[in-house]
């Protein structure tokens, strides 16, 4: 038995974390022991380097470095986490995969594209997650959420309004891509509201 592998994305302030923490209590009130984790992150590893991405003082960080680097910690924590869990017939809830690299280092910062899908292919081993669910805010929206959430902000949440555009406006260029994969859910309404939009998704999917 094979798994399912569901990943969360949106831009900054758009609730991922705690949509992926509500869906696990969910499934596990359900029977289903989910495999949670995020990226980047996951492992030790991958930790580690999410501190080192993530401090704002790194401000001379090249966009290369950022790729490889996010890179790095991806394949560590498909090979270590996600493929063992999805080969045990696991549900693995991922707070962001590879379709972050495209929307924040590909639209974001312009990096070449085919690039980062030769770099991603080959951190991922080919892994395509089952469904995405695109938790869409507007840009300003969610950032002002981040500012007054009383989280510290981290190297990429004080990139431009811009950026995050341009971020946002990468995401609906992969949507565009992959339809069949793909699962829109306005994130602008109230925390309840789009958890049972998420829960909608999920049990079509493992039903």
């Amino acid at each position: 038995m094979h798994g399912c592998f569901i990943t969360f994305e949106g831009p900054e302030g758009s609730g991922k974390s705690t949509q992926v923490r509500l869906l696990a209590a969910w499934l596990v009130a359900r029977g289903i022991e989910p495999v949670v984790t995020r990226e980047p992150g996951g492992t030790r590893i991958g930790e580690q380097v999410r501190a080192l991405l993530h401090n704002p003082d790194h401000t001379e960080m090249t966009a290369e470095a950022e790729i490889l680097l996010y890179s790095a910690a991806r394949a560590q924590h498909v090979g270590e986490i996600i493929l063992p869990a999805l080969a045990a017939g696991k549900i693995v809830l991922c707070d962001r995969f590879y379709d972050s690299t495209f929307a924040y280092q590909g639209y974001g910062r312009g990096l070449a594209l085919e690039a980062l899908q030769q770099i991603t292919a080959f951190a991922t081993r080919g892994l395509v997650p089952n469904a995405s669910l695109f938790l869409d805010v507007p840009p300003e929206i969610g950032l002002r959420r981040r500012q007054t959430g009383g989280e510290e902000m981290n190297r990429l949440d004080l990139e431009t309004l811009v950026f995050h555009q341009r971020v946002r406006e990468g995401y609906l260029k992969l949507l565009a891509k992959e339809p069949q994969r793909w699962h829109t859910i306005d994130a602008t309404r109230p925390i309840d509201a789009v958890q049972a939009a998420v829960q909608h998704v999920v049990a079509a999917l493992i039903e």
